[in-house]
């Protein structure tokens, strides 16, 4: 192989290696969570078998995620005061507190858009699920055959825990303006020293013959 074919071999293993954001298999879906202080745990139970108790601060979170580990949080306003503060208590009720959170644009199914995050206090019976909190604050809501929650809100419009072809594993909010990357800058400056290289060496052999 010549130096010149060595050069351009390297040069676009190295475009390809810093200019391409990593991505893993993950799944388009509705997360569940359960709020404990300033925490988001994932929920354990699904919202059609959880009843959370007077007080509670519960959040629906629509990304793709490749696994629980992997899920994104909720986010915004989670205080059980804020959404639920100025709701009076009544016997025989109970105040939830939920958090939804449609997600970001990336994580949309094509051709939709996600409305923007909500909160609201669900005011219900004592033993009612979350899943039935859910329902009287964010109608309509959709459910597949096997009973896994598809849309909030009528959000999205198709599609229920499908499989994607990748998820973008950049931070959230990162704050990249979608510009050449630091490691895109770090390989061109590994190619010219190489480069230089190359013609410093033939320039020698020249002088020496």
């Amino acid at each position: 192989m010549t130096r010149r074919a060595l050069l351009l071999s390297l040069l676009s293993g190295l475009l390809l290696a810093t200019a391409s954001p990593a991505h893993a298999a993950g799944y388009r879906y509705w997360s569940f969570w359960d709020r404990t202080g300033t925490t988001w745990t994932y929920a354990t139970q699904g919202p059609s078998t959880a009843v959370p108790s007077d007080g509670d601060v519960q959040g629906f979170r629509f990304a793709v995620s490749e696994d629980s580990a992997d899920a994104d949080k909720p986010r915004g306003t989670a205080s059980f005061t804020a959404i639920c503060g100025d709701t009076a208590t009544r016997d025989g009720r109970k105040r939830v507190a939920l958090v939804i959170d449609f997600g970001t644009a990336p994580d949309a199914p094509s051709g939709e858009r996600p409305p923007a995050s909500r909160t609201a206090c669900a005011v219900v019976p004592r033993d009612a699920t979350t899943a039935e909190a859910l329902a009287t604050v964010a109608r309509p809501l959709r459910y597949n055959t096997n009973a896994l929650l598809c849309a909030i809100a009528g959000y999205p419009e198709t599609g229920c825990g499908e499989q994607v072809a990748g998820k973008n594993t950049a931070p959230e909010d990162s704050g990249s303006d979608g510009g050449p990357s630091v490691g895109l800058f770090a390989g061109l400056a590994a190619i010219a020293v190489l480069g230089a290289a190359a013609v410093w060496r033939t320039r020698r052999r020249g002088n020496a013959a």
